[in-house]
């Protein structure tokens, strides 16, 4: 028999309500009855199939049902049988009979009916729903997703109206189906009832079990979960670790989705060693500002308790053993065991048209902890394990060449008995405006202009982070200006760059009584008319200036050629460089150092300057630095396949401006520098830097890495690197070997497994070393490590990760984490993933979010 085709337009929609679960929420699918066509049907171009229809184009859509046989009565019923099938727009329906009456508004579908709702599948053997109320139900349902791929059933789905139903007996899960008797998967999500709301994308199941390779939970009375990526509010899945400070730690997170724009997350932690810690962060997004503030406060650590506790028996025994006399008891009284901290940023943008400005901008940071302990017994926190915190607030500004802004700064320095160190000047405030101007007639112009005000917390002597050239010069106010003009002269084989600068100062400043000249009167010694008393702290304002000019002359030459190496053709390049510096010597030993300090001996500072950073020491410098550079680029694809380096500064004249505490530099020839970074293909990677002294023919620093990456989730990565000491009783050297790595066990008995694509893995079944270790040859001990292995089970992925974290010279914090993730769904335990992130480089999880494929992938 001949099969029929009838377009349908107009009339009131076919509802379909069907199963969601975590993450993905149902629509409704609709068709209509029979009408006649208002006019002929035309196609029209498109240059893309529209992957989301809108409602208002979803409701004039037509309707194509196709089938065996049509028949019916007019304003009764229409019955389709064979193959009878309904499309409209993303929903596709077939059945083996499909049934509409007209009088009660019902529609039937019977035996093998299928409904394809952009991508996602529905299966069972009947379907009747009533199409104004959208009423119904839906018997042995099997459904697949197309999103995450999950699939389940359930035993019957009624529809209560457009965005409510109500699925029994129902469930879950990402594991692919397999072909075989008794086949089950390796973790199911079963509840009694499972209701989802897509107005409101909720759904909540109760008496929910979750089995896991035949381990199931004890039965939850009610969870709710979100039926789409949308935020919504709830417990988060709790997390479980284990490390040697805390104990046993287990944390519940709870999210608050206060609006679209703004959400929070209260997360109490239970440490079996140390109490409660309860943490909170509240984030916002707005048009003009955004931010987020985390609030920890731990009412009573008893870490605390037990460290005074510790350290007072030491002591006493000390004192019984006649080690120590009782004055030089230290532990006092007990402290405070109430521990906090709170991190907080924000930006703010203003209406800079307004002012007349290009752009206006607020920023604000804040970080703050109770104790000076609390960056080695909270290792999880924003700021890590850093102990000088910056407490910052700035405005800035910008209109066209001209930029600037003012800016107040305050450090909190966290000091550790065994490791002291010399706290950074406050800056309260800054204020800088910049003027910049290229290829003015030909010149390069700039202006800088700074006003900040130094201070620094007494600290007296015999306290952690004293420091004799900082307390003699506690406070200060610095006015600079730095004027740069230059006139480049670049073709595409040279470049010559004189420059001239001119760097001036004013200091006002306090120098202790020592420090300043003194008057003899009678025998008694005076300063600025106040008798001199070598036991005071007493400081005198004083004032300083100095003025420092540059000259420097860069210039360079650049050749090529064509060139064959290892049966590669490559364009070599040949790039000799010159750079002299002048800069006369100006005494500035009486002058205060805010925030100058050495430069690094590197590549990206020897072609400087000035051989200090910050503005407080210009130091004077006859130097001519000459240096080389090899290129290997590939021609066609302009990749440059290896670099290779040598530079050394030839010095005229000693350096007499020193750091408070240092020595002048009398060398003629600086230390050999030699750099090498070769990636002959995308596999390899070395990259290599020797610092080398003619004088004494030994290598002062050197570092090398190497990294091998032959493919997805396989990555090797090693560094050796080598500190000579800056004397030959100094401790202050290093000699480390690190080494990292992310790859498959599979491969060692010659399991290659898949390519499936980024974030998807290489297949089931697998396993996954991971790991970086930093070890102290020069201490012979570990200081920092990651060891754990992952295992991807398809559907779901094992992981137990181990980390050391060094926190002091002679205390370290280890913790283990494991994690179990049900993939497409949630997971429990520990999450490793920012660690694995932060310490293996180039590391690759198994899992990642990827853009969701089209409906046109399943499509019927």
């Amino acid at each position: 028999m001949r099969r029929r085709v009838a377009l349908l337009r107009s009339g009131p929609p076919l509802p379909l309500a069907v199963l969601s679960l975590a993450l993905l929420h149902a629509h409704g699918a609709s068709a209509q009855p029979a009408g006649g066509l208002d006019g002929p049907l035309t196609l029209k171009r498109t240059p893309q199939l529209t992957e989301t229809l809108p409602p208002a184009e979803r409701s004039q859509l037509p309707s194509l049902i196709t089938g065996d046989r049509l028949s019916g009565r007019q304003d009764l019923e229409t019955v389709v049988e064979g193959h009878a099938t309904l499309r409209r727009g993303e929903v596709a329906i077939t059945a083996d009979r499909l049934e509409y009456y007209q009088p009660d508004d019902r529609a039937r579908a019977r035996g093998n009916v299928r409904v394809n709702q952009a991508g996602n599948v529905y299966e069972g053997p009947e379907l009747e729903l009533k199409l104004e109320t959208f009423e119904g139900f839906f018997n042995n349902v099997r459904y697949s997703f197309l999103a995450t791929g999950g699939h389940g059933e359930a035993q019957r789905i009624d529809f209560v109206d457009s965005n409510v139903s109500v699925a029994r007996s129902a469930t879950y899960t990402t594991c692919r189906r397999e072909d075989y008797p008794g086949w089950m998967p390796a973790w199911l999500l079963s509840a009694a009832t499972l209701t989802t709301d897509t107005e409101e994308n909720v759904g909540v199941a109760t008496d929910a079990r979750l089995s896991f390779m035949g381990i199931s939970t004890p039965p939850i009375p009610s969870v709710s979960f979100p039926l789409s990526n949308e935020r919504k509010s709830g417990l988060l899945p709790p997390t479980i670790g284990v490390d040697n400070t805390n104990g046993i730690e287990i944390s519940q997170p709870y999210y608050w989705n206060i609006a679209p724009n703004r959400d929070a997350t209260f997360t109490p932690t239970l440490m079996s060693k140390r109490g409660l810690n309860l943490g909170s962060e509240f984030r916002y997004l707005e048009k003009e500002y955004s931010g987020s503030v985390r609030m920890d406060l731990m009412g009573s650590d008893r870490l605390v308790g037990q460290r005074y506790n510790e350290t007072r028996a030491a002591q006493l025994q000390q004192l019984a053993n006649g080690e120590i006399q009782a004055s030089d008891l230290s532990f006092g009284a007990p402290p405070s065991t109430k521990r906090w901290g709170i991190w907080a940023n924000h930006h703010q943008d203003f209406n800079a048209k307004a002012l007349g400005l290009d752009s206006l901008a607020a920023n604000i940071n804040i970080n703050r902890v109770s104790d000076n302990d609390y960056w080695r017994d909270f290792t999880r926190t924003p700021t890590l394990a850093q102990r000088q915190l910056s407490n910052d607030a700035s405005l800035n500004w910008s209109k066209g060449d001209w930029n600037g802004g003012i800016r107040a700064l305050r450090y909190q320095t966290l000091q550790y008995s065994l490791s002291p160190i010399v706290p950074s000047y406050d800056r309260m405030p800054q204020i800088t405006a910049n003027y910049n101007k290229y290829d003015w007639h030909g010149f390069d112009v700039s202006l800088n202009l700074d006003y900040t005000r130094f201070r620094v917390n007494t600290i007296l002597a015999g306290q952690p982070g004293f420091d004799i050239n900082q307390q003699s010069q506690p406070d200060g106010d610095r006015a600079l200006a730095i004027a740069t003009i230059s006139r480049p002269f670049i073709t595409p084989s040279s470049f010559v760059i004189p420059k001239l600068q001119l760097n001036t100062a004013s200091y006002n400043y306090f120098l202790p009584q020592s420090d300043v000249p003194r008057l003899t009167v009678n025998g008694t010694q005076y300063v600025n008319g106040v008798p001199y008393n070598p036991n005071s702290l007493y400081f005198f304002p004083t004032s300083s200036n100095r003025t420092v000019p540059t000259f420097s002359l860069d210039s360079g030459l650049i050749f090529e050629r064509d060139a064959n190496y290892f049966g590669r053709a490559f364009r070599q390049t040949l790039e000799p460089r010159a750079y002299y510096v002048y800069t006369p010597f100006r005494n500035q030993s009486m002058l205060p150092n805010y925030d100058s300090a050495a430069n690094d001996f590197s590549f990206a500072t020897i072609y400087t300057e000035n051989a200090f950073s910050g503005n407080d020491r210009i130091s004077d410098t006859n130097t001519l630095t000459l240096g080389v550079t090899s290129r290997l680029i590939d021609p066609d694809t302009g990749v440059e396949a290896a670099r290779f380096g040598v530079a050394q500064r030839l010095r005229f004249s000693d350096q007499r401006v020193t750091l408070p505490g240092g020595t002048p530099v009398t060398d003629r020839a600086s230390d050999l520098l030699l750099g090498a970074q070769i990636n002959w293909t995308p596999k390899w990677s070395l990259d290599t830097v020797v610092q080398y002294n003619p004088d004494t023919r030994k290598s002062e620093r050197s570092a090398i890495t190497a990294r091998y990456n032959p493919g997805p989730y396989r990555n090797l990565s090693a560094a050796f690197r080598y500190q000579a000491p800056t004397t030959p009783l100094a401790t202050d050297g290093n000699k480390s070997f690190d080494v990292g790595w992310q790859w498959p066990l599979n491969d060692l008995w010659g399991d290659k497994g898949k390519d499936l694509g980024p974030g998807k893995g290489q297949g089931g079944g697998r396993w996954y070393a991971v790991g970086r270790l930093n070890y102290s040859l020069q201490d012979k001990k570990l200081t920092d490590g990651v060891l754990g292995f992952e295992y991807d089970g398809c559907c779901w992925i094992g992981r137990v990760v181990l980390q050391r974290i060094t926190t002091g010279t002679v205390t370290a914090n280890t913790r283990i984490m494991f994690q179990l993730e049900f993939v497409g769904f949630s997971s429990i335990g520990s999450s490793p993933m920012q660690t694995l992130r932060t310490n293996i480089q180039r590391y690759q999880p198994l899992r990642q979010p990827t853009e969701g494929p089209s409906r046109f992938t399943n499509y019927d």
